[in-house]
């Protein structure tokens, strides 16, 4: 049975709670790396980006432009450090190109 919460928690403590206690952290994680995706990389690369998914702690993201897939493959670094900071924790540990 779930622990009743006092009326002194904030909204976002509570949502942070029933997300945890019910554990929906992956599926909010896979939403904020998507949208994260789309917000720091652009227009440009979002034009060629097909799907981005994230399964456990490794990003793939499916390209359609080779050239693309290979600038962005030297810097895969940069990539997770951005979208690491952008989500303020450390959900991505690989990026795949494909």
């Amino acid at each position: 049975m779930s622990k009743r919460l006092s009326n002194e928690n904030s909204v976002g403590e509570v949502l942070k709670q029933i997300i945890s206690s019910n554990k929906l952290e992956s599926g909010m994680n896979q939403i904020a790396v998507a949208d994260a995706w789309k917000s720091l990389m652009g227009n440009g690369v979002n034009t060629y980006t097909q799907k981005v998914t994230l399964k456990g702690t490794t990003l793939y993201v499916d390209l359609t432009s080779a050239v693309l897939r290979e600038e962005l493959s030297y810097g895969k670094d940069k990539i997770i450090r951005m979208i690491n900071d952008e989500l303020g924790q450390e959900v991505i540990k690989q990026v795949v190109l494909r």
